[in-house]
């Protein structure tokens, strides 16, 4: 079964002066446990497509399942986790308080919340920060906050919209190392929308890229990996590999020749 199938999918906005196309007949389909980055320029439907991924919002046209289950049904039944740029994390609750917050809308006991959230807290490096508030943390605990909330309910899916976009380079690369270890000790597939080549290259297996309004699938890059030594995820970025695949992606966004058809599937 694959986590995402996004099938000839279409979503229109009426607008006053008529109705503005976002995205046009796009179809993609994510496995399990795979990692897919989205890449375009600003307005190509990236958000829009994850927004209809997460039932944010409804196609005009064709259809979307997670794990098989429409979009809305995956949503009823908590089947993935979502993070934005904005962590969003409430600031009157500690970090422990945050995390517990889905766990807690959906009945869980106050001893099974704390279990889990305390479990996912360490997951992500901030034992030593659970009883703070967001105000206490910087930009990027905060983000990983936001990433151990998503993970609270056992998703098997992540929808992340530019969850690093604004932070500072050495914190997102940083951060970059330890969604990658988070993803491989929970098996979790990831939908990553983002507008850095080096970043979608360095963490996905596959780069989709899309075109300017109205969107639209125009290639799909695999990204090629060299083997380093565990836990060098940084060497990745200085391998012929890792260069090969951001000029793969940088000519495919410029639209090199032999780029799939707009409106082909992306598998």
């Amino acid at each position: 079964m694959s986590a995402v199938e996004v099938e000839a999918v279409t979503k229109a906005f009426s607008v006053q002066a008529g109705e503005v196309r976002a995205l046009d007949t796009v179809s993609l389909t994510v496995d399990e446990g795979e990692f897919v980055a989205l890449i375009g320029p600003s307005g190509c439907g990236k958000s829009t497509l994850m927004r209809l991924i997460a039932d944010l919002d409804e196609p005009s046209s064709g259809e979307v399942r997670v794990f098989g289950m429409p979009a809305r049904k995956a949503r009823l039944e908590r089947a993935y986790g979502i993070a934005f740029q904005q962590s969003g994390l409430l600031p009157w609750r500690t970090v422990r308080a945050n995390v517990e917050l889905p766990l807690q809308l959906h009945g869980a006991s106050v001893p099974a919340r704390r279990a889990r959230a305390d479990e996912l807290i360490e997951l992500v490096g901030l034992t030593e920060f659970a009883d703070r508030h967001p105000d206490q943390l910087s930009g990027g605990m905060q983000q990983r906050v936001a990433i151990a909330r998503a993970l609270a309910e056992h998703p098997r899916l992540l929808l992340m919209d530019e969850p690093f976009g604004a932070l500072d380079e050495m914190t997102r690369e940083r951060l970059q190392g330890e969604l990658l270890r988070i993803c491989a000790e929970t098996g979790a597939a990831v939908v990553f929308v983002t507008h850095s080549i080096p970043e979608a290259v360095f963490l996905a297996d596959r780069v989709v890229v899309m075109s300017p309004r109205p969107g639209r699938i125009t290639d799909v890059v695999t990204v090629e990996r060299a083997p380093v030594a565990p836990g060098a995820d940084q060497a990745v970025r200085e391998t012929d590999a890792f260069f090969r695949s951001v000029t793969a992606v940088r000519e495919a966004l410029h639209g090199r020749e032999g780029a799939a058809p707009q409106g082909a599937e992306a598998r």
